[in-house]
Order: C-alpha cells, then structure tokens, then sequence
C-alpha cells in the first residue's frame, strides 16, 4: 500500500445560507449576503487549520457552488471542482458512492452539498470515534457554513460506514 492510499482528510462542508423565499426551483436559490460571508469564513478557518484540499467533489447546485467561489476567495488555494449531480439533495449511501469515485491521487477531498445528507453522512463515517469536542458541537447541531474534518487511512474506493474519525467540527460564521 502506497502512502497516497493510506493517510486520508475528508472535508464535508454543508452549504452556506442560502435564500429562502420564492424560489420555484430550488436547485437554482442563491447564497444571501450572510451565506458570502460565511463562505469565506469557511475558506480562512481551512487555511487558519493547514487544511489544503486536492479535489473538491460539489453538487450542481447554484448555492453549493457559490459556497465553492466563496471559500476560494477567501484564500484557500483552489484546486480541480467536480461538479456531480449525485450530490443534490442526495441521501448518505449516495453520498458515500460519490467519495468512493474521489482521484485516488487525492489526500484531502473536501464534499459541498447539503443537509440532511452532509450531517448524516459525517455521523456513519465517523460512528462515534474520534473528537469528543467535536461530537458534543455536532450533537447541537450542523446548519449551514458547517465543516466536518475527517481523518480516513485506506483507499478512497474502500471507504466504508464507521471508517472514519471526526478530527475537528466547526460552524463557520464571519466574524467568528
């Protein structure tokens, strides 16, 4: 086993706050001026943490994707985005199809998507093992701006529920 097939990051970040009223077509809503904001402060926090991301694996989503822009901007070194449509609103057990067709040249894969998906996802990747802090956060909840660092040591395509651990949780909001 190569060391590229060993140590692994998986970073689920949940999209940030998007608009809410009269939207006919959900997949289209935008971010609000607070979701921008909160974007980049999810950019700065994986930088403030060392966290560089290889691929980045985003729902086709307009919000999802403003989520992406944002968290470039704000200095995290961009990296190749794969748009996938599986994403969208996907359940967990699509969601973990979706991280098993990652590069497996990739060390950290960050996925953009949403709730209840995302949260759910992170809870049987990581059943229990890992962070207490970062369990106790996520207990309280995982809205929107909400990152998920998980460490996984094996192939992308193996990966597999409850073969992860939480390494650190965090809510990113501007100014905190």
């Amino acid at each position: 086993m190569t060391r590229a097939a060993q140590d692994r990051t998986l970073v689920l970040l949940r999209h940030a706050k998007a608009e809410q009223q009269s939207w006919d077509n959900d997949h289209e809503r935008e971010l609000t001026a607070r979701g921008r904001r909160d974007a980049a402060a999810a950019g700065r926090w994986l930088v403030e943490h060392g966290i560089g991301v290889d691929e980045v694996l985003c729902s086709t989503s307009e919000r999802t994707q403003q989520t992406t822009e944002g968290v470039w901007e704000s200095g995290c070194p961009e990296t190749e985005v794969r748009l996938d449509r599986r994403i969208y609103l996907a359940p967990p057990e699509r969601l973990l199809e979706v991280v098993r067709d990652a590069d497996e040249d990739a060390d950290v894969v960050m996925v953009v998507g949403h709730a209840p998906g995302i949260p759910s996802l992170t809870e049987l990747l990581c059943d229990g093992e890992g962070s207490v802090e970062g369990h106790r956060k996520m207990a309280e909840g995982f809205p929107t701006c909400a990152v998920a660092v998980l460490h996984y040591s094996g192939r992308w395509a193996d990966l597999e529920f409850g073969d992860a651990r939480l390494e650190r949780f965090h809510v990113c909001r501007d100014g905190g």
